[in-house]
């Protein structure tokens, strides 16, 4: 099986310590940094420090959460296991680091303070260690909790934050880490600086002017005036859009040609096992459709158990609402008449990824399928998961499906975004997968490995949550498989004030993907040139063309106006120009051929979808992204929701 753990140290089996246990005060009164191994006398650090600190907490506590209004009691592991297990994290430490166990079952840490990129990632491969070794030391009786959720804050030690404060801000961002259960480390503290940018209409409408004709005018200015002071950078400009239209039509062309031929299990699975579903709501923006959703999915065959017993289907329901709502009645009799169904309301959740981990704690499928609240999966879904998940020689850690939309029958736009998906999911995502050697989980219709998932978890910190957890298996060595004939149907946005707030909501979370992660994949051990390749074109690329695109019209201003017209008979900016005009339809072109029977029977969709992507639905993507970026950096983090209501077939 893939392994989901970072690799450990060399010489670990040789029992080598780097680091050191020692009591909970010496924590924090000797630094890590530059000192000698002895106990310090007094709680102050000493002024001279040779390198820069921080006080780490790990928090590991297990709770089952149980139906209703209140969460599950805290349980944590006996102060002896909490002991070995300080003892076993000293492999992973540098020299002069410290670990303690405390007298409350919990872990401190004195670390170096490394670059700010590297903190995070060092922080999160103590986190794993930690689980590793707790998971082992800690055997408990088949009716206790079993999953852990382990806290992780930290805080740094500075002039105006010493170790004692620095404690305390760890400990409160552990606290807050716990409530998450997402294994995330967390930074409090004076150091930290929490931008709260007003947000109304009129700062969209600037973005958005910003995005648009700040994007066109600003450049040609700047073209205008070098030229005025004799440095002509026009030809440059050109081969750089040249060159960025060629590699996003080239990157088209080789994902369209290498979906031709999807993937398909090996079926050298055995029976499989039993499964989980995990339907995450939020249920005020779906309580239309939610009782539908939960009926489909009591009916399908999945939950019928194989001769031997094993195989069955259980579905939790992790939901959280800020007030009572009368479907929550007939969701609560709906878990009295049927023993496999989990109705699972999470009072302190205020996200998808919490409901998500939430439902960890009452899974007991060693398969576990996560859906939004909208999604109907076909019959047998979590048996052609599983071929990918068992295959006992190239196993999967994480298959991705394809996502069909249901309602493209009321309205145009549906029916846009209808074909869209077969372009997302038919063609882009398993091509990819194919060219670049890993897929990626896109939030529904995704099944996981219980183990993989329960060690990766997802975090709602990001706007895109899958992304963020697809990112981080990748880095762990996991594999993700893009399979094009799983299917599930949901809903598409029936207005374009939805289908806008959605689309914004993916844009920045890919950007905040893209800003944490892709330098750690890159410097990934882990990942062969061709994934780092693949992942630099999906998290850099991604993010850069958009900008280099409305690029052409500034560009061409300055050239009307240096030249007193357009010489459009270049061979090769027609050359390529054809050749990005023609990469969309071909696109779609494959998206029909590939499309599912009840998508494809509607050819003027595709003929349809064609043309607006030609005239302004690709721009219009573009400047969802840019905007996407601004309002990232500008520190918007809003999470707004994709309302839904019941719908009907394709």
């Amino acid at each position: 099986m893939t392994a989901m753990l970072p690799s450990r140290p060399r010489g670990e089996d040789r029992a080598t310590r780097a680091g050191e246990v020692v009591d909970p005060d010496t924590v924090l009164t000797r630094p890590a940094v530059g000192a000698a191994p002895r106990i310090v006398s007094t709680l102050r650090l000493p002024r001279r420090r040779r390198g820069r600190e921080i006080v780490a907490v790990l928090d590991p506590v297990r709770a089952r959460p149980v139906a209703g209004d209140h969460p599950g009691d805290h349980q944590r592991s006996d102060q002896q296991v909490v002991e070995a297990a300080a003892e076993r994290l000293t492999a992973f430490l540098q020299p002069g680091e410290l670990v303690a166990a405390t007298d409350d079952g919990r872990l401190r840490l004195r670390l170096r303070r490394e670059d700010r990129d590297a903190r995070p990632e060092r922080l999160q491969a103590m986190a794993y260690h930690a689980v590793e070794a707790l998971e082992s030391l800690d055997r408990r009786e088949d009716d206790a909790p079993a999953v852990l959720d382990l806290g992780v804050g930290w805080a740094p030690v500075t002039r105006s934050q010493d170790a004692h404060q620095a404690l305390e801000h760890a400990a409160s961002a552990a606290a807050e880490s716990v409530r998450q259960r997402d294994l995330q480390p967390r930074q409090e503290g004076h150091h930290l600086r929490v931008r709260r940018p007003r947000i109304d209409r009129w700062s969209t409408g600037n973005q958005v002017l910003v995005a648009t004709v700040g994007a066109v005018v600003v450049p040609y200015l700047a073209l205008v005036a070098l030229s005025l002071v004799g440095l002509d950078l026009s030809g440059v400009l050109y081969w750089a859009i040249v060159g960025s239209l060629a590699l996003t039509a080239g990157m088209i062309w080789a994902e369209t040609s290498h979906a031709l031929d999807p993937p398909r299990p090996t079926g050298r699975a055995g029976e499989r096992p039993r499964a989980t579903a995990v339907i995450a709501a939020y249920l005020p923006n779906e309580a239309d459709t939610i009782l539908e959703t939960v009926e489909h999915f009591l009916s399908l065959p999945d939950r019928e158990r194989g001769p031997g017993g094993r195989g069955g289907l259980q579905v939790v329901l992790a939901y959280n609402t800020p007030f009572h709502l009368s479907v929550e009645e007939d969701l609560a009799r709906l878990g009295e008449q049927h023993h496999d169904l989990v109705v699972l309301k999470v009072p302190d959740s205020t996200s998808k990824a919490q409901n998500v981990n939430a439902a960890l704690h009452v899974a007991d499928g060693e398969l576990i399928g996560i859906f939004d609240a909208d999604h109907h999966p076909m019959p047998g879904a979590f048996d052609r998961a599983w071929e990918w998940i068992g295959d006992p020689e190239d196993p999967a850690d994480v298959v991705q499906g394809h996502c069909v939309i249901r309602n493209g029958d009321t309205g145009w736009l549906a029916r846009l975004v209808a074909v869209e998906f077969e372009q997302i999911y038919a063609v882009a995502h398993p091509g990819r997968a194919a060219l670049a050697g890993f897929g990626i989980f896109g939030g529904s219709n995704g099944f996981w490995r219980a183990s993989a998932l329960e060690r990766i978890r997802l975090r709602g910190s990001f706007l895109t949550e899958d992304i963020e957890a697809s990112m981080r298996v990748l880095g762990a060595g996991g594999r993700i498989v893009n399979d094009p004939g799983l299917l599930s149907r949901e809903l598409a946005p029936e207005t374009p004030e939805a289908l806008w707030k959605q689309r914004m909501r993916w844009a920045q979370g890919w950007f905040q993907v893209s800003l944490r992660h892709l330098g750690p994949i890159l410097r990934s051990p882990e990942l062969t040139l061709r994934q780092k390749i693949g992942a630099t074109y999906l998290l850099g690329w991604r993010e850069v063309y958009p900008w280099m695109s409305i690029l052409t019209w500034p560009l061409l201003g300055f050239l009307a106006w240096r030249d007193g017209g357009l010489d459009l008979s270049s061979p090769l900016f027609l050359l390529i120009t054809l050749l990005v005009t023609v990469s969309g339809p071909l696109q779609t072109l494959a998206a029909y051929r590939l499309a599912t029977p009840e998508v494809r029977r509607h050819r003027r969709w595709f003929v349809q979808a064609a043309l607006l992507n030609l005239v302004f639905y690709t721009e219009a993507k573009n400047l969802v992204n840019r905007v996407a970026q601004l309002k990232q950096l500008r520190g918007e983090h809003q999470w707004v929701v994709t309302p839904r209501t019941a719908g009907g077939d394709a």
